[in-house]
């Protein structure tokens, strides 16, 4: 197995020329009202935050997976206090880095909440690097601003008499990307580990690829069943149906970025061959996430298999 540490990620990946950015869902606009729908009792999803909130209301106060982005911060703390007077956020998780899930992080630290996340996650929030597919700069975040307490590997924790799971799916969309289950309501939060109507994001300047997404899919499979209930980072709820149309896309994406590898196919003819013609309905234009799925399979050439 070729492996790639972050460090060897953020020495690599200006090197690529800029690919173009695509909207990741974050926002710089101003909250315009957020939509709170129950998902089950004491259990709210939150849209229109920058990304999908889910909120677990309790009489120890308030659980949170993921804050939404930074313009909508007091404003999700506002329906919050609505919903749940006297609850404040005592936990937060952050599903992976990305502005549009930690917006609230500095707000939450503040008031003596923990914000919880994968060790990687942390190190990015804090980190000083550039992601070439976007053009765009990342400077460290204060430290008010990082998680607080941070963990490497899968557990759980109990909150407010309710058992809470989270598990890490590594070098997915990120190499910190974690999920959140609750069993007694059947709900998963897979956040970006999960696209809908889109293309998924394997980036892999913060250490995501293909094959990992792809391995994310099967395990959130494995530990789903028809009635659990599902909560992307984007778009209404769903359930195993979406995660498997996803681990269609990447098994056959997969095999197809091998076969380019194998055989000496440039960027732009890989591009070219339309490797996600089936898809492409669906889920609209594929060529920042074909130029991910090249350009991260590098890092990755043993794992895809027949390479080198």
């Amino acid at each position: 197995m070729l492996l790639i540490t972050r460090r060897q990620v953020l020495a690599t990946t200006a090197g690529f020329a800029a690919a173009g950015a695509v909207r990741l869902g974050f926002s710089q606009t101003a909250p315009q009202g957020l939509g709170v729908t129950e998902l089950a009792p004491e259990l709210l999803l939150i849209a229109g935050a920058g990304a999908n909130v889910v909120a677990l209301g309790t009489p120890d106060g308030t659980l949170l997976v993921d804050g939404g982005a930074p313009p909508h911060a007091a404003e999700l703390q506002r329906t919050l206090a609505a919903r749940w007077p006297g609850r404040p956020v005592r936990i937060l998780f952050n599903s992976n880095w990305r502005e549009e899930h930690t917006g609230a992080n500095q707000a939450i630290r503040a008031a003596g909440g923990r914000v919880l996340a994968h060790e990687n996650t942390k190190l990015w929030l804090g980190g000083d690097f550039f992601v070439d597919w976007e053009g765009r700069h990342y400077a460290p975040h204060p430290a008010a601003m990082l998680p607080n307490e941070t963990f490497y590997t899968s557990g759980s924790l109990d909150f407010g008499g309710r058992h809470i799971e989270y598990w890490h799916l590594p070098r997915a969309h990120t190499d910190g990307d974690v999920a959140v289950y609750f069993p007694d309501a059947n709900v998963l939060v897979a956040s970006d580990l999960l696209s809908v109507d889109r293309y998924p994001v394997p980036d892999y300047a913060t250490g995501g690829w293909i094959g990992g997404l792809l391995e994310a899919s099967k395990a959130l499979l494995a530990k789903t069943d028809a009635r659990t209930r599902i909560v992307g980072a984007q778009g209404a709820v769903c359930g195993r149906a979406e995660l498997e149309a996803q681990l269609e896309l990447c098994t056959v994406v997969a095999q197809k970025a091998a076969e380019a590898f194998r055989t000496g196919t440039s960027l732009a003819d890989f591009i070219a061959s339309q490797p996600t013609a089936a898809f492409d309905a669906q889920r609209g234009d594929p060529n920042t996430f074909l130029k991910l799925v090249y350009k991260g399979g590098f890092a990755h050439l043993r794992e895809l298999g027949g390479v080198i």
